[in-house]
């Protein structure tokens, strides 16, 4: 892979980011909310990451490691500062109060009423700083006859549905292959801090935003509910096929590759149907609508896999693409190191860690014409920027920091 996607950091001529200026506190754990405050340190904010002393956030002990630092945690931790802090004494409490009065957003995801009983109440809060964002994710919601239950990812494709309709329909429920209700979670918890920002904008003041990993769940089901209330019908697991267009499945090739292939338009049958050197297909009644399609998908598609088997994956991939019929092999992940395409478009980076060396991971979702995203601090080792932080939003000087090291409150 050429180096010219791979930069480890700007230059200090580097164009401001879109939250150029937005100060970020961090007590999050695990995905979502570090994600959310991660996209936030992408377009510019200065993301406090505020850890426990000693261990630091959960995540840092999941695996896999390199030189004992987690890469687990490096994703989700880019564009951050570390501070330790011990929020269980008082001192600790006492220089969180101090962070928040200087901050914009504050982003937890702690089980509804524990930043209560650390002191940090709405009100609190609303009196320590009234311009200040409160960004709360948790699994169910900052109120409801669940709110105070702990949730993680699966449990959100358990309870929501998601898992019921994922996976073979001769097969059991099937959890998705990565974490899509954290990571959807974290990023309505972005928007919904934007949004909650502008808004501030008008009134002059902040508002606590409640994002919940069960409501972003249920926001990917499609037409289900209103398929269940309306018709009575209860969407359940259907493969690698398509729910509303056929044929739209994953079929075999000669090489043992697998292709993905999308007909979501009668127009893109009929050119598959030319691909296959069988035109004819799209005249056939059972097969020239999309419902009658759909009515007859297992013959059509034993057509199909008959066909795709025949030939070797470029050369089906070729054919599909010549007759406009959307279609992509099957990729791995030692596929996406060398695509040409996500080279191009700068989604593999390279960080400089400073304990690790080089370590890749993937890039900028969201491309901004004048304030780009872009790398400006690795993931932290855990306390790496205590000094710098106390010293620059609260002017402490390096005796009362040392102080503070001594008391073991840092």
């Amino acid at each position: 892979m050429s180096q010219r996607h791979l930069a480890d950091q700007p230059t200090k001529k580097s164009p401001a980011g879109a939250l150029d200026g937005l100060r970020v506190v961090d007590v999050s754990r695990f995905i979502a909310g570090p994600y959310c405050a991660m996209l936030l340190g992408d377009m510019g904010a200065d993301v406090i990451k505020v850890e426990p002393p000693g261990r630091g956030e959960n995540s840092r002990s999941y695996g896999p490691f390199v030189d004992g630092e987690s890469l687990y945690t490096m994703v989700f931790n880019r564009n951050k500062r570390s501070l330790t802090l011990d929020l269980r004494s008082d001192q600790g409490k006492q220089l969180m109060r101090d962070l928040l009065r200087e901050a914009d957003v504050l982003v937890e995801n702690f089980v509804p009423g524990t930043l209560e009983k650390m002191g940090f109440d709405e009100e609190t809060l609303k009196t320590l700083n009234p311009r200040l964002v409160v960004t709360r994710i948790s699994g169910f919601g900052q109120s409801g006859p669940l709110s105070n239950k702990p949730c993680f990812d699966v449990i959100g494709q358990t309870m929501s549905g998601l898992m019921e309709i994922t996976g073979d329909p001769d097969s059991h429920p099937t959890m998705a292959g990565t974490y899509v209700v954290d990571y959807s979670t974290g990023m309505y918890a972005t928007i919904g801090t934007l949004g909650a920002l502008q808004a501030r904008e008008r009134s002059g003041e902040g508002q606590v935003v409640d994002v919940a990993l069960m409501d972003s769940a249920l926001s990917m089901l499609m037409t289900a509910i209103p398929e269940q209330v309306l018709h009575g019908r209860s969407m359940t697991r259907h493969g690698n096929r398509d729910r509303y267009a056929a044929p739209s499945n994953t079929f075999p090739t000669r090489d043992g590759d697998w292709v993905h292939l999308v007909c979501a338009s009668d127009v893109m049958f009929r050119g598959l149907a030319k691909a296959m050197g069988r035109s004819g297909l799209a005249e056939d009644p059972r097969y020239e609508k999309n419902q009658a399609r759909m009515h007859n998908v297992d013959e059509l598609e034993e057509l199909i896999t008959a066909w795709t088997k025949s030939l070797g994956t470029e050369e089906l991939l070729a054919a599909l693409r010549d007759n406009g019929v959307p279609s992509a092999k099957v990729a791995s992940v030692s596929d996406l190191i060398e695509d040409e395409h996500l080279e191009h478009r700068g989604q593999i980076i390279r960080m400089q860690h400073p304990r690790v060396g080089t370590v890749p991971m993937q890039g900028f979702s969201v491309k901004f014409a004048d304030s780009p995203m872009q790398l400006r601090h690795p993931p932290p080792l855990l306390g790496q920027h205590s000094d710098e932080i106390l010293n620059g939003w609260l002017n402490m000087n390096d005796a009362q920091i040392a102080q503070l090291r001594k008391d073991k409150i840092i």
